[in-house]
């Protein structure tokens, strides 16, 4: 490196962080402590990059993550650079789905941010990039990054390929309704197993439009990914090649001064829940926007949320509603043509920054659409007027509900409550053929502090789909439904039962009907009715009393907050 004043004053100002850590007599210990593992004194004279890895061997999702960083790494030393990398936890939503393990889950997206920011905020880093892949080590890496304000950037490891069966492509969806279909008679063993055996075919986050996927999207229209990134297969070589790139860019962005605040703003997140709306991305898109916005003290309520929804038309026909997976997004012409089409439609703002230091607008106008593809569709030839998420209210969910729609669901539904107190209950009457069609399946005391966590339960909603009863059962729940079935499922409502919230007074019989074109949720009984209730209401005994779980359930806001745990307090 040249020993120019310009180049010393640049080197001084883009390793101002990781001096107090670093610099004087006074640190001779850290220098030491460090060099014990091989740096040297030129390493330490380098910007510090630290590496948020949250690899597993846990799971698909995450299980590749070693191999980019290492590709990182590379791009980072490349570009003048010194890596830290270090770890932090991981959970699978597929694989916890249905048990208690799932409720650790949520709760994990606030140990990944609390993870990380001690680490950074210990080590003094000048710059920061978070490698993520799964449902929650995404929103999590983002509120860290978004806690520090140092520049940062999130890269996602990448969509799992299709599993293919006869033809058909598979994604872990078809698992869960493959469960429902054999208990149902409707398939064999064979059959259930060989679904089994095809749907996941190697490392990546799962395939369709779910929550993993989303968050990708999201990302790279908030900014905080850089764009083209994040809808490169896991398993593709080209990963290999942005993982190097960012490695290189997040130098760029420390000598820019490129910090989350500055990219992160009210028009970030109007431009990511678009592209949701546009997508029919998952309804936890709703939790984590909302997460995002508290972290970084912006207005946004899930009335915008609403709003952006109604306005914007779903043009992308994406598992698990539709009819491809994120691999088929990518081929058609990536997220940069979401972009694109998002702007020039008038429903994204172009001005936007993004991790690469240009805008969106700049970003999306070399968007290259494979032509042919029928994935992503143009504004004349949406699927539906409305984007793909809603919020509903009414005397169920006074601060609201979420339900996810691809446009062809039915527009109402009225029938009696099936109620149940946790999902396990609700899967074995589902197993057991006691559900029929024009119930309400009602699963309670799952919301952020009764469950505690929220669970994910596309397990229940899949098993319905695959006994033919997807159009013909609502299904409600203070946890959190993705829309795995092919009606009407309502989740994340606030306030959930364990706070004495509506859905915690209904009883079993109780007429319950949803009207979507309202965007109304209500049991039909009186408000004194209600009242009468909630006076002899008494809360179950919380399922834990100490340890990580008593600990968010205690600090835990309700879905219509993003269910957070920090919250400002003065």
């Amino acid at each position: 490196m040249s020993d120019s004043p310009e180049i010393r004053d640049q080197l001084s100002r883009m390793t101002a962080r990781s001096r107090i850590l670093l610099e004087g007599n006074d640190r001779a210990g850290a220098r030491s402590m460090l060099k014990a593992i091989g740096l040297t004194d030129e390493d330490l004279a380098k910007p510090i990059i630290g590496i948020a890895n949250t690899w597993t061997e846990i799971g698909p999702c995450n299980f590749h993550l070693r191999r980019l960083a290492h590709k990182m790494k590379e791009g980072i030393r490349a570009a003048g650079g010194t890596p830290f990398e270090f770890n932090t936890v991981s959970i699978s939503d597929g694989i916890t789905m249905g048990t208690e393990g799932m409720k650790a889950s949520l709760i994990s997206r606030e140990m990944i941010a609390d993870s990380i920011e001690l680490i950074a905020r210990a080590n003094y880093f000048d710059g920061m990039i978070c490698l993520a892949a799964c449902d929650k080590t995404m929103p999590g890496t983002i509120m860290a990054m978004i806690r520090c304000d140092i520049p940062a950037l999130m890269l996602y490891g990448g969509s799992i390929m299709p599993g293919n069966l006869k033809g058909k492509d598979l994604t872990i969806q078809d698992v869960f309704e493959a469960i429902g279909a054999y208990a149902a008679g409707k398939i064999g063993y064979e059959e259930f197993k060989a679904v089994e055996d095809a749907a996941c075919p190697g490392p990546g986050a799962c395939g369709g439009q779910f929550t993993a996927n989303t968050m990708a999207l999201l990302s790279e229209l908030m900014g905080v990914c850089p764009m083209g990134f994040a809808d490169i297969p896991a398993m593709d070589d080209a990963k290999d090649d942005v993982s190097y790139r960012a490695g290189e860019l997040i130098l760029k962005m420390i000598e820019q001064d490129l910090r989350p605040s500055k990219i992160i703003t009210r028009t970030a997140l109007e431009n990511a829940m678009a592209s949701v709306a546009a997508t029919g991305g998952s309804t936890n898109a709703v939790l984590h926007t909302l997460a995002f916005a508290r972290e970084a003290g912006i207005p946004w309520t899930i009335d915008d949320i609403e709003a952006i929804n109604k306005h914007t038309p779903l043009i992308a026909d994406l598992k698990p509603t539709g009819k491809y997976t994120a691999v088929d997004v990518h081929r058609a012409g990536g997220i940069r043509l979401i972009a694109q089409r998002l702007i020039e439609g008038g429903h994204a703002d172009g001005s936007a920054l993004t991790v690469t230091g240009k805008t969106l607008a700049e970003e999306a106008a070399s968007a290259k659409e494979t032509p042919g593809q029928q994935v992503i569709r143009t504004w004349d030839n949406a699927i539906s007027q409305n984007g793909g998420l809603h919020v509903l209210k009414g005397n169920l969910a006074p601060r609201g509900a979420v339900i996810k729609l691809k446009g062809d669901e039915p527009r109402t539904h009225r029938g009696p409550a099936r109620i149940f107190n946790r999902e396990e209950d609700a899967m074995h009457a589902v197993q057991s053929l006691q559900i029929k069609a024009g119930d309400v399946v009602v699963i309670r005391y799952e919301g952020p502090v009764g469950g505690p966590g929220m669970r994910e339960m596309l397990g229940v909603t899949a098993a319905i789909n695959g006994q033919g009863l997807g159009r013909d059962v609502l299904l409600i729940t203070d946890g959190r439904f993705s829309g795995a079935t092919r009606g009407l499922c309502i989740g994340h409502i606030a306030p959930e039962a364990m706070l004495g919230g509506p859905i915690g007074l209904i009883q079993e019989g109780d007429i319950i009907a949803v009207d979507i074109d309202a965007r109304s949720l209500n049991v039909e009984l009186s408000a004194a009715e209600l009242e009468r209730r909630a006076v002899q209401w008494t809360p179950p005994k919380p399922h834990y009393t100490t340890g990580v779980m008593a600990k968010y359930a205690r600090d835990a806001q309700q879905a219509d907050d993003g269910s957070i745990t920090n919250v400002f307090r003065a």
